[in-house]
């Protein structure tokens, strides 16, 4: 990586303190507080997954995650291949084609969801759209079809706001993308039907393993007839048209990691001894706190979601509003933005924190339950010291 050029006439003192732990990514995430390799030395190494060892263990992956999360006892929770992208797509593919679909786009994930739906499964849908920063209009959406949609978006900073817009009765089915909600947010358990998730997002762990999880409706749904299309079989929930129940009791459709069965395991544990989701959602919001008060006095960066019912407490994005920013050419201002991310690297103070490829051209800072609330307040001196940096370099 080329390191940004500090210019010659700059004399800006560097900040003193530097964040203890600067992993600032949105995925994979932050490993929780405290944690070490040494955790992993427990982990079942050079056995099947299908032994009774290796399916207890998936097995407690996967109850540990239901209790944190405060999921009902009559949906069903299994891990799947392929992250998050692999649970939702499993649904798609599994689920739509008896019904019209709503899906709502409003970053890039939820667009890919989207382009999915319309362009390779052919599902007759209507795509709701807003821009980055903003949600679709609600009010829009006919819940008397299928609806997909992300609680969170991850690129966007916007999350849901909450479960009001939702009908607690609702003829289809609504499929949430939950990646970077789960674990931070409270999910509306008894207005959605598919929920998927992946380990590496709120709880830090490792990645490419998903997490989905289905309501009653879900499973009357896959019962109730063959699949709407042909399925591969990293996608196949049912069997001569009932549950795979093993999927749902520590079996899986492919051969799992146990290193990060083993990871995703003392991350669970270490939510349990924080408190459960109550204490994860409140430390979470403690370093949005943090953010937003930042944001209220800075004279260069404002909030993606302006909206602060919408504004994501993990994924929080920024757009560069100063006036030299903005009066630089759009692909200027991209590189400008990617600068100040490479300073802040460059420095060892906070990694992964430039926007994301599709959104504008910004800063995106993890605040998940697993981030120190003293190293977002750590971080904040050296995001104007590296501001100040770049904007030197364009107007000397």
């Amino acid at each position: 990586m080329t390191s940004t050029v500090v210019p010659a006439s700059f004399s800006l003192r560097k900040p003193d303190i530097r964040p203890a732990n600067p992993n600032f990514s949105s995925g994979p995430c932050a490993k929780r507080p405290g944690w070490t390799i040494e955790v992993l030395s427990g982990a079942l190494l050079g056995r099947s997954h299908r032994s009774p060892e290796g399916r207890e263990r998936l097995k407690e992956v996967i109850d540990r995650s239901a209790r944190v999360l405060e999921m009902p006892e009559n949906w069903r929770l299994g891990i799947v291949p392929g992250s998050d992208t692999g649970a939702v797509e499993m649904a798609l593919w599994s689920l739509l084609g008896s019904c019209p679909v709503d899906v709502l786009a409003f970053e890039s994930f939820s667009a890919t969801w989207a382009n999915d739906i319309t362009a390779q499964l052919g599902v007759d849908a209507r795509v709701l759209t807003a821009d980055y920063g903003q949600l679709p209009d609600l009010a829009a959406v006919d819940w008397s079809r299928d609806v997909v949609l992300a609680w969170n978006g991850t690129t966007s900073g916007v999350r849901f706001p909450d479960d009001a817009a939702i009908p607690t009765e609702h003829d289809g089915l609504v499929i949430c993308d939950a990646t970077s909600a789960a674990f931070a947010m409270d999910l509306p358990w008894g207005k959605l039907d598919v929920v998927t998730w992946s380990w590496q997002k709120a709880l830090g762990g490792e990645a490419a393993h998903g997490m989905l999880a289905l309501s009653p409706r879900a499973v009357a749904r896959l019962e109730s007839g063959p699949a709407p299309r042909p399925l591969p079989k990293v996608f196949r929930l049912t069997s001569k048209e009932k549950l795979i129940e093993g999927i749902f009791k520590g079996d899986t459709i492919n051969t799992p990691s146990m290193l990060c069965v083993e990871d995703a395991t003392d991350s669970l544990k270490w939510a349990e001894n924080v408190g459960g989701l109550a204490a994860l959602k409140a430390r979470s919001q403690a370093n949005l706190a943090v953010l937003t008060k930042w944001e209220a006095a800075s004279d260069w960066a404002t909030f993606l979601a302006e909206n602060a019912d919408i504004r994501s407490g993990t994924s929080v994005c920024f757009r560069i509003t100063a006036p030299w920013f903005v009066a630089l050419e759009p692909d200027t201002r991209m590189k400008a933005a990617k600068q100040i991310a490479r300073l802040l690297n460059d420095e060892g103070v906070a990694f992964d924190i430039a926007s994301y490829r599709d959104a504008p051209p910004g800063l995106r800072i993890w605040c998940g339950a697993t981030i120190e609330v003293s190293d977002v307040e750590a971080l904040l001196p050296w995001l104007d010291w590296a501001e100040a940096v770049v904007r030197a370099g364009f107007t000397d």
